[in-house]
């Protein structure tokens, strides 16, 4: 299997640490916890370069930090999502029946992050950090409304990134790093194999494939005790390499700007595919077929090896820090997201004893986002920092028609506090919470194929065919900790 142009937001296949992700916190499948102090300002702080955790927004940054600095996190997020379901329907046209999906999103997760800085002398400082770029994690069971057009995704990953930055005089830092960032991804969705059988036997009768012989094709499967789902098992992971680069203008000692770019990294995620059909029950010996309705799906659909290409999105961000008095200081950010990378998935599924699966194609067509943040940091005493802020954040959907369950996204509004609270001369702690809501949002999902294993056209593929049809609401909330210490 191999799906082509998957600009990150993997549907199909998508981590180290022991991290576990959920539904996404920022737009499309990118992760927003990669820090905590950064959570506090609802990630305005991109030109504060406070402290390691510049890394990840802006590696010129690290030019800032003196000695060797340490920082190690973690953001629980606490995800709320319900789906209602507004008449989804199999490729026949009848209701899939089934429920709402139950609380498909997990109750908690977390999500990990490490930086560490070290300054070699007046000009140079290096780093290294980890965290986690993406991830989604939905399982809606076996029996819900949209079963055919996904069941589970679980989407990990890791990025490890070492740094580097370049102080050319008082005003002028330049920063480069290079990211490893590993993917591991399953897929779990069910098979509407009374369907596909039904169009088999439509197609065999005088006149082919017309609704009345489709519609005696499931009268007489239905006589036959032909009924029940199969589950089709997709699993993969692969590293990949990139690059970022940073550059921070300092106008004087209480203003700097700062610009940032990050590549897009080509994965390619091997694993397999696995197809199983025990729920599958009748007999097709009826029609002429000399196998259990199991046995005949599981023809259609052997296991194979898998893969899928994936790119993720270039972004570029550009930020202000400015301390208005000794107490206030004041920032902001703007990131753009090259989410249009993703257009069309393409998977191809490998031949496998003379058996060819067709390709499974989803339509996305994404659009290039935009977030905007703005934030603000409050020195209350010698001992505490309050912070706080907001961000709006574009989902890369352009319509209901191209929402898919496996990312049903909307634009979302970030509401963020944050505190740092010094323990010594050494070490202090940061604390962020967070509370993102999401657009309300429809989904009206057809698949292109059908369970026949064809295209309108005639052509093979693989697919499920009908529509989800129904409206989500969500909204997460993010609790982060992080201990600083500097050596």
């Amino acid at each position: 299997m191999k799906l082509k142009h998957l600009s990150l937001s993997v549907m199909i296949m998508g981590s180290a640490l022991g991290l576990a992700s959920t539904q996404a916190a920022a737009s499309g499948y990118q992760f927003g916890s990669q820090s905590v102090s950064g959570q506090g300002t609802a990630h305005a702080n991109g030109a504060e370069a406070n402290d390691p955790s510049t890394i990840f927004t802006n590696p010129a940054g690290l030019s800032r930090l003196d000695g060797t600095q340490l920082v190690i996190g973690g953001t629980l997020v606490v995800p709320h999502s319900e789906y209602t379901d507004n008449g989804s329907k199999n490729v026949l046209g009848q209701p899939t029946g089934g429920g709402n999906g139950g609380t498909f999103a997990p109750k908690a997760v977390a999500a990990p992050t490490f930086y560490l800085s070290h300054k070699i002398n007046d000009k140079i400082t290096a780093g290294i950090g980890m965290y986690v770029p993406y991830g989604a994690k939905l399982d809606y069971g076996f029996d819900w409304a949209g079963r055919y057009a996904l069941k589970s995704i679980n989407l990990q990953s890791l990025n490890i990134n070492p740094s580097i930055s370049f102080k050319l005089d008082e005003r002028h830092s330049f920063g480069f790093g290079v990211s490893a960032q590993y993917m591991d991804a399953t897929l779990e969705q069910m098979a509407d194999a009374s369907s596909g059988l039904a169009l088999g036997v439509a197609k065999g009768l005088p006149g082919g494939v017309t609704p009345g012989n489709i519609a005696t094709a499931v009268g007489l499967l239905k006589a036959a005790g032909v009924r029940g789902d199969g589950l089709a098992h997709v699993e993969g992971n692969d590293w990949g390499f990139g690059w970022n680069v940073g550059y921070m203008f300092q106008l004087d000692e209480n203003t700097r700007f700062g610009l940032a770019y990050r590549s897009s990294i080509k994965q390619t995620l091997t694993g397999s595919s696995t197809w199983t059909f025990n729920n599958v029950t009748g007999s097709m010996v009826p029609f002429g077929i000399p196998l259990s309705a199991a046995a005949a799906a599981k023809a259609k659909h052997p296991d194979a090896s898998a893969s899928v290409d994936v790119t993720t999105p270039e972004t570029a961000s550009a930020n202000f820090f400015h301390q208005l008095n000794p107490k206030v200081a004041l920032m902001g950010d703007v990131t753009w997201v090259r989410n249009s990378r993703m257009q069309q998935i393409d998977i191809k599924q490998s031949t496998v004893n003379g058996t060819a699966q067709g390709d499974l194609v989803l339509h996305q067509n994404w659009k290039d986002t935009w977030r905007v943040s703005f934030g603000s940091n409050y020195q209350l005493n010698d001992s505490w920092m309050l912070r706080g802020g907001v961000a709006w954040e574009q989902a890369p959907l352009q319509s209901d028609d191209q929402r898919h369950p496996a990312i049903p996204d909307s634009d979302r509004i970030w509401l963020s506090f944050g505190a740092n609270y010094k323990i010594n001369k050494q070490s202090s702690l940061d604390l962020a919470y967070s509370f993102i809501d999401f657009k309300n949002a429809n989904v009206n999902y057809t698949d292109s194929c059908n369970p026949g294993g064809q295209k309108a056209d005639g052509s093979l593929c693989t697919g499920n065919g009908g529509t989800v049809k129904g409206s989500y609401k969500t909204y997460l909330q993010l609790i982060g900790v992080q201990y600083n210490y500097r050596f």
